[in-house]
């Protein structure tokens, strides 16, 4: 969530707008030989849309694999399955749940030339959790009571509850404690001058512009064929696009309605990337609107999802009821909520919420108005926001939509609503925990609608510290039926990721991806073992 944005000017501009926007393009544009359609048949750019805060996994980055410079413990595969990384295999877990013994790979270094030990593991672990350490993803790991190494190829955690998704917390990046160690954590060079055992090392890093990477030739599952791997930031969709179509890019996420227009490239293949991304309106508790239960239940009701996954993702996605897709075994079934505006009128109506002159309604002297951010920029969060402003005026509440930079948005998110989004395929606990519990409201990008809900607190607890599947289905039930009694966030769709590749390379594929995407997913998620096509 936390990416930064600038507003694209080219869609529906006019000509003044227009060349201001194509001379962005061509200001943006990478230097000629550096990659894209043109460039060497080893080298290869994508476009994205956000760029991480630091490089650091001590500080957040990385946390749910594929990092590209560094490696886990484990990995995940193109089925989401667990594979061992730096670990030879999958932990030894004990009986009671508590302990998971990593047997590590022998040989391994770092792009240095440095040995990865046990220490290494140890000290990110201890790092991070360190109260000291700005990671603002420290509570993820909060079921660790201890991190101990064994000699130099074993290490062992002890956990204070048999939290059940464990392993693939252990995913996290693995960062080197003779480099890391001798720094500031939180303000040493190695946010930005990174060191791993990963399949690239970082060439250079220029902020709102690009990520370069080169192939690490002493990597230890083998040196990549793609040589040279530039990470384009482009934080408008439209200029994204732009690129791709004039050959400065090799591949690029964009948005179902650019996809489009590729259709008929020979030369381009379009990837689906099924997701757990979900876009939805944060609606604060502390408004005076946003905040009574009987606007939040009027708004689910007079959304009309399926029509904007008809005509927003063009059919590349699904209504959305809570965090949790429909097609997912965690889905509390009858959670589902119709489109039904004279359903939501009436309850308005119950509620002393009363039509005013202009039809907006009005209560206790406040009218029934808010307004609604978005990330400028980004067509689909626009463009999901001018459909709910319009299904929420039919009920009588009147939304006005703007956007910004998240500069601007992050301070008015306690009492102002965002189209806002997250998801992610791994388990239930990594989304809901940070999405709803009450005591991590105004934690940066946490519960941002400062929900709050005793018996959503309590079922995410449970959930969190049962090994117990029947009981962790259980509480996750409870929370998805919690949310229709008061929703504090009105969830929209779930969307499938788009990606536009040159057909150039073999190897490519996708995998079930969460919100954060385009870093570290879309089709060059495994870049490390494409090939130039003969």
């Amino acid at each position: 969530m936390a990416a930064r944005s600038i507003r694209g000017a080219i869609r529906g501009a006019g000509a003044a707008a227009l060349a201001g926007a194509l001379a962005l393009t061509a200001a943006a544009c990478s230097n000629p030989g550096e990659g894209g359609q043109g460039g060497a048949k080893d080298s290869a750019v994508v476009g994205i849309a956000y760029e991480p805060e630091t490089l650091s996994p001590l500080l957040g980055y990385g946390k749910d694999g594929n990092s590209k410079i560094f490696d886990g413990l484990l990995t995940l595969d193109a089925d989401m399955a667990l594979r061992p990384a730096l670990a030879v295999a999958l932990p030894e877990v004990s009986a009671d749940r508590l302990t998971y013994t990593y047997r590590l790979r022998k040989g391994v270094t770092f792009s240095d030339g440095k040995p990865f030990t046990a220490k290494d593991v140890v000290f990110t672990y201890t790092t991070i959790l360190d109260p000291k350490t700005n990671n603002p993803s420290k509570g993820e790991l909060d079921a660790i009571k201890d991190v101990r190494a064994e000699g130099d190829a074993t290490v062992v955690f002890t956990l204070k509850y048999p939290y059940a998704p464990f392993a693939q917390r252990t995913v996290l990046p693995i960062v080197p404690e003779h480099i890391a160690g001798r720094q500031d954590v939180n303000t040493g060079a190695f946010a930005t001058a990174p060191v791993g055992t990963g399949p690239y090392k970082l060439l250079k890093w220029s902020r709102s512009e690009k990520i370069a990477f080169e192939a690490n030739p002493s990597y230890w599952g083998g040196a990549p064929k793609v040589k040279k791997f530039t990470m384009a930031v482009i934080k408008d969709d439209d200029v994204r696009a732009t690129r791709l179509r004039s050959g400065d890019l090799d591949g690029a996420i964009l948005p179902p309605a650019l996809a489009q227009g590729f259709a008929k490239d020979k030369h381009k293949k379009t990837w689906t990337a099924k997701t757990y991304d979900y876009r939805n309106v944060t609606l604060p508790t502390g408004n005076k609107v946003t905040g009574d239960t009987a606007v939040r239940r009027a708004l689910d009701l007079a959304v009309d999802r399926q029509a904007m996954v008809d005509k927003i993702l063009d059919g590349a996605g699904k209504p959305a009821y809570g965090p949790v897709p429909t097609g997912s075994p965690w889905f509390a079934r009858g959670t589902e909520r119709p489109h039904d505006p004279a359903a939501a009128r009436k309850i308005l109506d119950e509620a002393g919420w009363k039509p005013g002159p202009d039809g907006i309604r009005e209560k206790d002297g406040v009218r029934a108005a808010f307004p609604l951010w978005y990330l400028s920029g980004d067509k689909l969060r626009q463009d999901h926001a001018l459909a709910y402003a319009s299904d929420a005026k039919k009920a009588g509440i009147a939304v006005t939509t703007r956007s910004g930079t998240w500069e601007v948005i992050e301070p008015k998110m306690k009492d102002e609503a965002v189209l806002a989004g997250g998801g992610s395929p791994a388990d239930p606990d990594f989304d809901q925990y940070t999405l709803l519990k009450s005591s991590l409201a105004g934690d940066g990008f946490n519960n941002m609608a400062w929900y709050t809900d005793p018996a959503v607190d309590k079922a995410l607890d449970e959930a969190r510290r049962s090994g117990d599947t029947a009981v962790r289905k259980a509480a996750y039930d409870t929370i998805q039926r919690e949310l229709v009694k008061d929703p504090g966030y009105t969830f929209l769709t779930h969307i499938d990721h788009l990606y536009v590749v040159s057909d150039r390379w073999d190897g490519l594929s996708t995998q079930t991806e969460p919100h954060d995407h385009g870093l570290a997913s879309g089709p060059w998620w495994n870049v490390e073992t494409w090939a130039p096509k003969k």
